[in-house]
């Protein structure tokens, strides 16, 4: 990453070499330092150990890859760990891996003894351009998305841009659904970069730091959640309730492939109810899907889907809450509308 990412939003560090990170690791005993990883990452940890001389007698925590692991049972396991080596507040947990390792990994950390240092290093796009940024941790209840959580930070986040050699197409497309947000609720040139060229020529690093930019810019306003920070959930109402029915169903999709369902849905009522015009409609529509094929939504679940979306954390006196677009590049957020403009949304969805 460019030296500009050290400096951006927040004030938490942001290394880019390994020298960087060999230097924040020097307070912690070797003993202390346990590595989060899943049977993916795990395979990533030779990269880190060639050049940072700390992590080399590291511990691994090794735990099951996906969603449907980050939950109690799983933290419980982890706690049950770090407890069976006697670990103190002085210890520290390095999440490596996607948005599950550093969504799982940061509330661990962050509930163990009270809180103990942790630090990321997202492997997946999704994480270092969202997940691995401002300081949301959690785990998911009875398969509903992130309802047991904490907001704390970890001590720096450490970038290292190959790891994005190691992800499959859909994989690095599941994360782009989150840049894409981000153009779409804060800044219409950002999405107009991302979309204009081709997937296979964008530049990720100018990628990266665009989406850390305009997170870290929100969160550092609003850290807690209480206003401008709910924009950021633009796509998440239907996109959340997508990815846990379809989780339900033993047939999973990627965060980012419901995120991308959501968006259109959450675009069309945004035509319905603000003031999106309907080019911009087309537009969203048109460029979201020649990434994100067609999932096939059957008009017998969308009451199903809106039940889901009633347990969403984000509602406010029992109204299913959106971010919505006024116009690409401006979100507007704690927005409802009446259920069947989210049936009709669905409808939409499955006409394009």
């Amino acid at each position: 990453m460019s030296q500009k990412t050290t400096n951006v939003g927040l004030s938490i560090p942001v290394l880019r070499t390994e020298k960087e990170l060999n230097n924040l690791l020097e307070k912690y005993n070797t003993n202390s330092i346990f590595i989060l990883v899943d049977e993916n990452t795990f395979k990533l940890i030779p990269v880190l150990n060639n050049n940072v001389s700390k992590l080399k007698k590291a511990s691994i925590i090794k735990i099951k890859s996906g969603e449907e692991n980050k939950n109690i049972e799983t933290s419980l396991k982890i706690w049950k760990h770090l407890s069976d080596k006697q670990v103190n507040r002085n210890a520290l947990i390095i999440n490596l891996g996607g948005g599950v390792i550093t969504d799982l990994g940061g509330f661990v950390a962050s509930t163990f003894k009270r809180g103990i240092d942790f630090l990321n290093i997202p492997t997946t796009l999704l994480a270092m351009t969202d997940a691995a940024i401002g300081g949301k941790t959690g785990i998911d209840l009875d398969n509903f998305k992130n309802q047991i959580g904490i907001i704390s930070s970890p001590i720096a986040i450490y970038y290292n841009q190959e790891f994005l050699s190691t992800l499959s197409l859909q994989q690095l497309k599941s994360g782009f659904a989150e840049v894409l947000k981000h153009g779409l609720i804060t800044n219409k040139d950002y999405w107009k970069s991302c979309t204009e060229k081709s997937f296979e020529d964008l530049n990720w690093e100018e990628v990266i730091l665009g989406s850390v930019e305009i997170k870290c810019a929100i969160v550092k306003n609003d850290p807690n959640e209480k206003g401008e920070r709910r924009l950021l959930n633009f796509g998440h109402t239907i996109g959340h309730a997508i990815e846990t029915f379809m989780m339900n169903q033993n047939t999973p999709i990627l965060h980012g492939e419901a995120v991308a369902i959501g968006m259109i849905c959450e675009s069309y009522i945004s035509e319905k109810t603000a003031s999106l015009q309907k080019t911009e409609l087309d537009e969203i529509g048109s460029e979201i899907l020649k990434l994100f094929p067609k999932v096939e939504l059957n008009k017998s679940i969308f009451k199903t889907l809106i039940e889901l979306m009633k347990n969403d954390k984000k509602n406010i006196s029992n109204e299913i809450n959106f971010t919505l677009l006024n116009s690409i590049g401006n979100g507007i957020f704690n927005q409802s509308c009446p259920e069947e403009i989210i049936i009709d949304s669905l409808t939409y969805y499955t006409t394009l």
